[in-house]
């Protein structure tokens, strides 16, 4: 669980190309978080350097909240994940990049910025002025394909 200090990230220490990604969360309605991957610069972690399922009911760009990957795939309606254990399932295959909470899919697309990488768990970066609600993680699964 991560509920204090400045934020940071949890970085896998092995490099996925292809794979499934199915992690259980709980996010307070603050939170800014999110499973970042196929990250291109790990010491620079970031929407210009990695794909984002972003966690984030309260984001000012309300089509890139919860379920979407910011600057690539919006969401509309904006769901609401905070207060409640949610499941990810994420999944690369290629350039075809899938998110799924909760059973549902909100992001299905073709894209190919950016193609292997390390994956990394969010807690807010309050460096930037993000909120820093807790988030909690739980039975994370990767799988290699």
């Amino acid at each position: 669980m991560a509920d204090k200090g400045k934020g940071g990230y949890l970085i896998s220490k092995s490099s996925y190309k292809d794979f499934q990604i199915r992690a259980e969360f709980w996010a307070d309605h603050t939170t800014n978080s999110g499973i970042f991957f196929r990250i291109s610069d790990p010491k620079t972690i970031g929407s210009k350097t990695a794909y984002e399922a972003n966690i984030y009911d309260q984001r000012p760009e309300a089509e890139y909240g919860t379920e979407a990957i910011p600057n690539f795939a919006k969401v509309s309606p904006l769901p609401k994940a905070g207060g409640k254990w949610n499941t990810y399932e994420i999944t690369a295959t290629g350039s075809h990049l899938t998110v799924v909470l909760n059973g549902a899919k909100t992001a299905d697309i073709q894209h190919s910025q950016f193609t292997e990488g390390p994956i990394a768990l969010q807690f807010a970066n309050r460096e930037k002025g993000a909120p820093g609600g807790a988030i909690k993680w739980r039975k994370l699964q990767i799988r290699p394909l």
